[in-house]
């Protein structure tokens, strides 16, 4: 089954879901009607019968005061009852599952999306070439990239063709098919998993400029493997940027790992050597490597990974077993550019998308399957250490285009 068809069905039993809470609901507000109608011939109904004697309503008195004692010790019970639960900790709140997670972190996407999908289809006259360049744009601001914009494009002129599409609605369906498409067709051999080493540290290098969020993001997956039994270790090799040792190091108790770290202005792969001797040594399952990030110093930066590399090759012949590219998934086609730029240089394995939630711009990872075909193994749908997950097409899809299929 394809992920159009993954979606689609997604998409209709979520309608139908829909469809039945409204039935419930028009079938509780009927309910409430009968209630009141039956209420209203009560009250009549009482207003007809005769007033109580002035003797059975002494008589209910004394039989009141006789209850009274009864009525206040009860009344002790419940309250040391409702004290006794309010005593009880309260239920932990369960995690949302990644479904959820993903149609709620790429809201702001779809919502944006969707809205110039309207305004593209607002003086919708005819499918002419005229429609085809306002929607090429529209892809393009989207941040689906050009390549995949005009490609899109060009397929959509033979495909509304072929399915006879004339409404608006249906040129609008078709193009969404056709977007699920071409993305679920470029990642045909796309691995999402992480690579584990078969026997001693699985090495982890993190590359990225700085203030994409590549420190965090290692603290967070240090957090994630830490609960799942594994054995982490830090390695603080950003020693060029204020502050960055010290926010892996604050990062490293938080989660309770152990680090490697030197200070500032020390060589990064005397920190990369020493950390790498500790995995092994002490029979570390997970080694982390943090890197500087600076884009001016191209030439510098690219040879530092280059050593750092060496020297992990050097002690683990098939380290690092990832090279995992952290991007700021708000910069757009600013972050596609940094991806390209970073994969000319270095072999990266896999892609980190940091605050998707806060976007628009969740296209992005449309851009990068279609031009760099590097999967996106992360992405971060908030910014709790649990609101980064695992990537998931299907996830991603049906979050990305949620309710827009007509």
């Amino acid at each position: 089954m394809g992920l159009f068809d993954i979606f689609k069905k997604r998409n209709n039993e979520e309608e139908n879901n829909n469809s039945k809470v409204e039935e419930i609901k028009n079938d509780e507000t009927d309910a409430v009607v009968d209630d009141e109608q039956k209420s209203d011939d009560k009250v009549e109904q009482a207003s007809e019968q005769e007033t109580v004697t002035c003797e059975e309503e002494q008589q209910s008195t004394d039989q009141e005061d006789s209850k009274e004692s009864d009525v206040e010790d009860n009344s002790d019970k419940e309250k040391v009852e409702q004290q006794s639960d309010d005593e009880q900790p309260a239920a932990e709140k369960p995690v949302e599952d990644d479904q959820t997670k993903f149609t709620e972190g790429l809201e702001k996407s779809r919502s944006t999306f969707g809205q110039r999908l309207n305004r593209l289809f607002a003086n919708f006259r005819s499918v002419d070439e005229d429609f085809f360049e306002d929607l090429e744009d529209t892809l393009i601001e989207s941040d689906v990239g050009f390549d995949m914009a005009v490609n899109l494009t060009d397929q959509l002129r033979d495909e509304v063709k072929l399915q006879n599409a004339k409404s608006k609605d249906d040129v609008q369906n078709v193009i969404i098919q056709k977007m699920i498409d071409i993305y679920d067709q470029n990642g045909n051999d796309e691995n999402t998993e992480i690579h584990f080493s078969d026997q001693g540290p699985t090495v982890i290098l993190f590359v990225g400029v700085n203030g994409v969020g590549k420190t965090t993001t290692i603290g967070k997956m240090a957090n994630m493997y830490k609960q799942q039994g594994k054995k982490v270790l830090l390695a603080a090799a950003d020693t060029f940027r204020a502050g960055a040792i010290q926010q892996l190091d604050e990062w490293a108790k938080r989660d309770g790992v152990d680090i490697v770290k030197k200070p500032e202005q020390s060589d990064p792969s005397a920190v990369v050597y020493e950390a790498v001797h500790k995995a092994k040594d002490e029979n570390y399952d997970i080694l982390f490597v943090d890197t500087a990030g600076r884009l001016q110093n191209k030439v510098n930066l690219m040879n530092e990974l280059a050593k750092m590399k060496k020297v992990l090759t050097r002690e683990i012949p098939d380290a690092p077993h990832e090279v995992l590219l952290v991007l700021d998934s708000t910069t757009g086609q600013n972050a596609l550019n940094q991806a390209k730029l970073f994969k000319e240089t270095t072999n990266v394995s896999g892609i980190v998308l940091t605050k998707l939630d806060g976007t628009a711009k969740g296209g992005i990872v449309l851009a990068i399957r279609n031009e760099l075909h590097v999967p996106v193994k992360y992405v971060g749908l908030g910014e709790k250490v649990e609101d980064l997950r695992e990537f998931n097409a299907n996830d991603f899809v049906y979050g990305l285009f949620k309710g827009l299929i007509k």
